[in-house]
């Protein structure tokens, strides 16, 4: 693939040779940037657990304590009086077989989705089209639920969630370049947090293998992956 000339020159600013503890990778990340609009910051894991096997499924949810600096698109399948708490919590699609026919239909603007449990029976007629996008709502992530209110919250306040690949790769983001440093780590700690907290009992060696930060559009930031408690010591200096 052949690269930017700016891109090649961020590249060269990333010593390949070393891992980056998160507080330089953060910062590195953002000096690298080669955007001219504010780019996601993203993170990368290797874990070391095989998703083929049930118990070794790594999935959940966590509240970025910063947000993610982007407005979730959030569509709800709820009627009567908790469709009216979706509206009221600033859900932006709220409705049941109407919405259904327009999915079948292919509208896809939208980033995530809240279902009632009564309605789940029909919603699960969408999961060939919700399910490869991760889209598809699930009580353990906490989209399947009586409180709709509540649900469209979370997600509008910078709730995300995440999902290891089938080759035991995981990725999120943890908010925008705009952001602080201090803002980012805290972001990444919460998630790193909350991933080991995961951990399967069933997963055998090193959990966490491989990590990295990377703006979009931007090169790849190798991060120590041993580093996963204490992380706001690393703030005082990082903060920009």
């Amino acid at each position: 693939m052949k690269r930017s000339k700016a891109f090649r020159a961020a590249e060269a600013e990333v010593d390949r040779n070393r891992l980056y503890s998160p507080s330089e990778a953060v910062a590195l990340a953002k000096k690298t940037s080669t955007t001219k609009f504010d780019p996601t910051v993203e993170v990368a894991l290797r874990l070391g657990v095989d998703p083929r096997k049930a118990d070794q499924m790594v999935r959940g949810t966590v509240n970025l304590p910063n947000g993610t600096g982007k407005t979730a698109r959030v569509l709800v399948f709820a009627t009567g009086y908790r469709a009216e708490e979706a509206r009221a919590a600033g859900a932006d699609f709220v409705g049941s077989d109407d919405l259904i026919e327009r999915i079948q239909g292919g509208f896809l603007d939208f980033d995530a989705v809240v279902a009632t449990p009564d309605l789940m029976g029909k919603v699960g007629r969408l999961g060939r089209v919700l399910g490869p996008r991760g889209l598809m709502p699930n009580p353990k992530t906490g989209t399947v639920t009586p409180d709709v209110g509540k649900a469209v919250t979370d997600i509008k306040g910078g709730k995300i969630e995440f999902r290891v690949d089938r080759h035991a790769n995981l990725h999120f983001i943890i908010g925008k370049a705009s952001f602080t440093d201090t803002a980012l780590v805290q972001n990444y700690a919460a998630a790193i947090d909350e991933i080991m907290r995961l951990k399967p009992s069933a997963a055998k060696g090193r959990y966490l293998r491989k990590a990295a930060i990377t703006t979009t559009m931007g090169p790849s930031i190798p991060v120590d992956p041993s580093k996963t408690r204490g992380l706001s010591e690393e703030l005082e200096p990082a903060a920009s």
